[in-house]
């Protein structure tokens, strides 16, 4: 049994306060919690300069989500939401973290603090550099942390080494960081879509040909109905609330499916609108199926059986026969499989009963336009894709492609996540892909697929990574299976973290550990030859635009991640590599020039960036109602039914986050939304699921999750009675990720099931 170490001590869970949770998001609180943070971190002058700025024309792209901009309409004079607020007073922050910080600060001790005590500190002023036997990390300048690199790198095999990416890197970065792997001769390339989103990917492609979503940000405006399944706008893309609200304003209809009743789905009270903050707000979910965890196959089955049964009543009515005989292929057999379905495990799967189902699959026949929108609750489970490639019969069997206000809608996490998937950070990189780089640059370049994430896991477990270095991130608190990442991080020759903050990767060290301090997207980018700099980002709707940071960095000592990369690789590959490194760090310019020639819908890319909105990448589906499949079709697929069941005296956990956090960040230790307060380690459990445990509301109790006959262990957890869906609790990770074996995984995407985790507690 893999169990974690002692908790820190500099949160006291004892301090626990539970309300009643919200009944709407946002509102004047929202406005007030975002000016505080930003105040107290970064003081008035910053903080006015910054967000004037954020999602503004000629202004930098906010580091939290991906959710886009209007490019046809205005924009509002604050285009960003409460966390979007949180998240730049941490990076836009006064606070330093100097070398008196780690001179005083043992790496034994940093161990025993919490992720909110370690990136509080402020942002990290200078390299620093942990050697072997040292007790406390110490400076390096910039010169000898590239020549250890090197020194690590150029005394191993590429295949040993693996070169990590956070979604928050921009495009031009994630360009120079994948030809700098390639380039060395390895595709050990992870990320954290592999976390995610790529369900999304292995569920789309296949099915209509591109693996991202087919809607623009007007579509959800115009959409005659709009599902939102598995996913919290409120608190992890607040934005997206506004963009219901249009749809509601247009006569649409919104469907809200999640085991957990989430504030923002309830009411959107608008802080920019009168209503929102004298009225009472926009209801958003004209219906809420609050299903269980894993249920959502069997739920989209049983709508898919309720809209053929109402084609065959009176067809032509609900099925779109045209664009079924010109587009797709494989609708005969998706219609047989769904002319049964098996009510009585539809209801024991789904947890909802067969009028609630049946009223959602009524708005689905009268809809003309519809759009689905899913994040992580449907993308972590082990049939996760399957569920995905079911939303997709079902927009297909009524023609919810190519048309106003319908489409396929994933909706990315991490600010540029998709950006750096484009960008070519992937694993298992396409032919045309490598082909092209190889015809850019003129030497050969690795074919052999590399590391995905829990791949790596099980490679630094197993002591065949020397060198781990991670673009950004934290990848150990991302991470499953954390006791065992842990150790596994621990067994490396060299780690390298190119960071703005301090984290608990950067305590997880390997033998040798250097932590590389970089700009920030709020931070002005100006030491070049060729003058100030900006960087691209692509949003979750595929619009490509500039992003420019405005204010004065916190220390000289800091370098651009182009630039940190560039000199990397001169240091690894020395000056006559057939890459100008050199030229692409003094000018970026120079690396868009190269993306242009090297990726589809990038073409003039340095003059089109440039212009007031960007640019938008052709997404087929969307653009020309085509599909690049193998076949030029769009697939319809079959999957079995299946469903998480948890044994006697078992629930189902899925991990999620809280609203003081944006995924490993923690903002603070309140989750106003749900009404937890000064505390991060609950979980939070149907009273009725409580009383047949034999167990009480605030109970201390030790969680113990079982997978394929070996158990992980998180102890000191506060049980909080609160109305999720019966046989389903939730805890917030990184504490719960622990809890999650790093073989419990999404077939075919490898994603972690991070929502699916069986679980029993032990009192204390």
């Amino acid at each position: 049994m893999f169990a974690q170490k002692p908790q820190p001590q500099d949160i006291d869970e004892n301090a626990l306060q539970v309300h009643p949770p919200k009944s709407y998001a946002a509102g004047v609180k929202a406005v007030t919690v975002a000016l505080e943070r930003g105040l107290t971190q970064s003081g008035l002058a910053r903080t006015a300069r910054s967000m004037l700025r954020v999602n503004q024309h000629n202004g930098f792209d906010c580091p939290g989500c991906a959710w886009p901009e209007s490019i046809t309409g205005r924009r509002k004079p604050a285009e960003f939401c409460e966390n979007g607020a949180k998240a730049i007073a941490e990076e836009s922050t006064l606070r330093t973290v100097t070398p008196k910080f780690w001179a005083e600060n043992p790496v034994s001790e940093l161990e025993g603090k919490s992720e909110f005590w370690l990136g509080s500190r402020g942002r990290i002023s200078e390299p620093v550099v942990l050697h072997p036997g040292d007790t406390h990390y110490s400076p390096i300048s910039w010169q000898d942390a590239f020549a250890l690199i090197s020194e690590h790198i150029n005394t191993t095999t590429p295949d040993r080494c693996v070169f990590y990416t956070s979604g928050r890197t921009a495009n031009e970065t994630a360009f120079m960081y994948q030809l700098f792997a390639r380039s060395l001769g390895t595709n050990n390339l992870p990320d954290c879509s592999n976390m995610c989103h790529e369900s999304s990917g292995f569920a789309l492609n296949p099915t209509i040909g591109v693996g991202k979503g087919t809607v623009s940000l007007e579509d959800l405006h115009h959409a005659k109905l709009i599902l939102v399944i598995g996913q919290n706008p409120g608190t992890n893309h607040p934005r997206m609330l506004s963009a219901l609200v249009e749809c509601k304003k247009n006569g649409g209809k919104v469907v809200a499916v999640n085991p957990l009743p989430e504030a923002g789905l309830i009411n959107f009270k608008d802080p920019q609108t009168v209503e929102g903050v004298l009225g009472g707000g926009v209801d958003i979910a004209d219906e809420f199926l609050q299903i269980k965890v894993g249920g959502d196959l069997a739920l989209l089955q049983a709508l898919g059986h309720l809209l053929l049964e109402a084609e065959e009543r009176e067809p032509g009515t609900v099925a779109d026969h045209a664009f079924l005989d010109s587009q797709t292929e494989g609708f005969d057999a998706y219609r047989q499989a769904r002319r049964a379905i098996d009510w009585p495990a539809t209801f024991e799967a789904t947890g909802l009963s067969r009028p609630e189902i049946e009223t959602v699959a009524e708005l689905l026949i009268a809809s003309k336009a519809t759009i689905v929108c899913w994040a992580l609750g449907l993308t972590q489970q082990p049939h996760s894709v399957n569920t995905l490639k079911e939303i997709i019969n079902l927009l297909l069997m009524q023609g919810n492609f190519g048309k106003p206000g319908a489409g396929a809608c994933p909706v990315r996490g991490h600010s540029n996540v998709q950006g750096d998937r484009t960008m070519g950070i992937w694993e298992k990189p396409t032919e045309k892909f490598i082909s092209a780089l190889e015809e850019e640059f003129g030497f050969p370049m690795p074919r052999e697929h590399g590391f995905e994430s829990v791949e790596t896991q099980h490679a630094l477990e197993a002591g065949d990574v020397d060198v781990f270095v991670s673009m950004g991130g934290n990848f150990l608190s991302a991470a499953s299976d954390t006791a065992a990442t842990e150790a596994g991080l621990k067994r490396t020759g060299l780690t390298v973290h190119v960071s703005t903050k301090p984290n608990r990767s950067h305590v997880a060290h390997g033998h040798t550990s250097l932590i590389l301090p970089t700009l920030g997207r709020t931070d002005v980018d100006d030491k070049h030859p060729a003058g100030r700099q900006f960087v691209s980002i692509e949003d979750s709707m595929s619009v490509v635009h500039s992003s420019q940071g405005r204010l004065r960095p916190v220390s000289e000592h800091l370098l651009a991640e182009p630039v940190i990369v560039a000199r990397m690789a001169q240091a690894v590959f020395g000056a006559d590599h057939p890459v100008d490194w050199k030229a692409m760090a003094e000018d970026y310019d120079v690396i868009r020039d190269h993306i242009s020639r090297v990726i589809p819908g990038f073409e003039d890319f340095n003059r089109r960036v440039r212009t007031k909105n960007g640019f938008v990448l052709p997404i087929p589906p969307r653009d020309t109602r085509t599909f690049a499949t193998e076949i030029g079709k769009a697939r319809f697929t079959v999957s079995p039914l299946e469903y998480l069941k948890a044994p006697a005296g078992h629930l189902i956990l899925q991990t999620l986050r809280s609203h003081d956090q944006y995924n490993t960040t923690i903002y603070g230790l309140d989750d106003r939304y749900r009404g937890i307060s000064n505390a991060r380690r609950v979980v939070l459990i149907n009273p009725d699921d409580l009383r047949q445990l034999g167990l009480s509301d605030r109970e201390l109790v030790n969680v113990i999750s079982t997978f394929n006959g070996s158990e992980r262990r998180a102890e000191g957890f506060r049980l909080v009675a609160y109305p999720t869906a019966k046989g389903c609790a939730a805890a917030y990770y990184p504490e719960a990720n622990v809890l999650v074996h790093k073989d419990l995984v999404a077939r075919e995407s490898n994603t972690p099931g991070y929502k699916a985790v069986t679980i029993r507690f032990e009192k204390t």
